[in-house]
């Protein structure tokens, strides 16, 4: 009985975390039409986009300490019902500012969704399982970013982009429902680890750990060194290939089949090589795959190249991930919403150094650089993760 529990939640994890990356990416198509019935310029609307983006990076920390304290599934899923608030007043936003603010609230709810569906996980699935359980909710969340891109496009251009967040208050009404009567009635609510303590003081616990500090900075040169260049492949695409907007947009994409080819054999891929033989692998696809982008001037081969970093870089971050569910167990939602924080803060370093690097070096030259430097990244991480293993082993019991 406490099994199917277990596997409904972790269905549910799925479907809040599809809702919250398909809200997320939903402005990402439609800032012509958004621009046009604003009578503002681009730069003004994708303030729709900046704004969720650093809403959802900075209220993590927060949710994280409530999850610990409160129980992560009763703070997700009052997270996800505040989504449904935010994407519904998005929908009725009478002005751009409103819209705004509908997003950054959207944003700050959506925050509190997939580090803490990563945490609950940590707590209740053993580590030997965690990575195959973590690959499924990367699956999920993938998908979601696919099809909100997607489907915000389509429905801005077809039915208004109104309909498009309607939708997406739908999806968190659903998904957010089922969640509330799962989290009140769970034998287990994924808060075993509840501490007492302040904020600041959790903070300090996790960064006093040379493992913590070693998983932070590696993921947040990650998110620099695989964001900062990704952001800029549909500019490269439409440049070297003549492909409209759209259709960039679509190649592009093909960078999260990549992420649900590697979910979809990450049990497999785990018992070939392991945890060490994951970050390597996927380090060193990120580099083959930013190399072919640069150098190809056909559709197929620059198709393979995305496919290639998508599969690099799922394959090195969820080994990243289940390293981070395990890295402060004592405290493991604001570890883990730490962990995903840094995510977004090298990130959008990474989007901001290239965007002034491209002023003065092309972007294929930024390509072959950064994917020498994630190769060079897997390899380090690998190697520490295999100290890690071997002095594991090598303790005394």
């Amino acid at each position: 009985m406490q099994q199917l529990e277990s596997g409904r939640i972790r269905w549910l994890l799925g479907a809040c975390g599809f809702a919250s990356m398909f809200s997320m990416r939903l402005c990402d198509a439609m800032l012509p039409q958004l621009s046009g019935d604003f009578l503002v310029g681009i730069g003004e609307v994708a303030a729709t986009i900046s704004g969720f983006a650093l809403a959802y990076g900075v209220c993590q920390l927060v949710y994280g300490y409530l999850g610990d304290r409160l129980g992560k599934l009763k703070v997700m899923a009052w997270a996800t019902m505040l989504c449904i608030v935010g994407s519904a007043a998005a929908a009725l936003s009478p002005s751009l500012d409103m819209l705004i603010v509908s997003r950054v609230l959207n944003g700050a709810a959506a925050g509190g969704i997939i580090p803490l569906a990563m945490a609950w996980l940590g707590d209740e699935v053993g580590y030997e399982e965690r990575q195959e359980a973590l690959a499924r909710l990367l699956t999920a969340t993938v998908l979601g970013m696919i099809a909100g891109q997607w489907t915000g496009g389509l429905l801005a251009a077809h039915a208004g982009w109104r309909w498009a967040f309607l939708l997406s208050s739908a999806l968190f009404l659903v998904s957010g429902a089922f969640l509330f009567r799962a989290a009140y009635a769970a034998t287990s609510h994924g808060s075993a680890n509840i501490q007492q303590g302040t904020w600041v003081q959790g903070l300090l616990a996790i960064g006093s750990k040379a493992w913590c500090r070693t998983i932070l900075l590696t993921v947040a040169l990650e998110g620099a060194l695989v964001f900062g260049a990704l952001a800029f492949i549909p500019t490269l695409l439409m440049q070297r290939l003549d492909l409209s907007a759209a259709a960039a947009g679509a190649l592009a994409a093909v960078f999260g089949l990549g992420g649900i080819a590697y979910s979809r054999n990450a049990r497999r891929l785990l018992g070939r090589f392991g945890e060490r033989g994951l970050a390597l692998l996927g380090g060193l696809m990120l580099a083959a795959g930013y190399g072919v982008l640069a150098t190809s001037t056909h559709t197929a081969w620059s198709a393979i190249g995305v496919f290639c970093a998508g599969l690099g870089f799922y394959a090195l971050h969820n080994t990243l991930q289940v390293n981070a569910t395990q890295m402060f167990p004592q405290r493991r939602g604001l570890a883990v919403s730490l962990f995903a924080s840094c995510l977004f803060l090298g990130q959008s370093i990474g989007i901001y150094a290239v965007s002034h690097l491209i002023a003065t070096v092309s972007i294929p030259a930024v390509l072959i650089a950064f994917g020498l430097l994630l190769a060079v990244l897997g390899l380090s991480f690998a190697r520490l993760v295999q100290r890690r293993i071997a002095g594991e082993v090598g303790s005394p019991r």
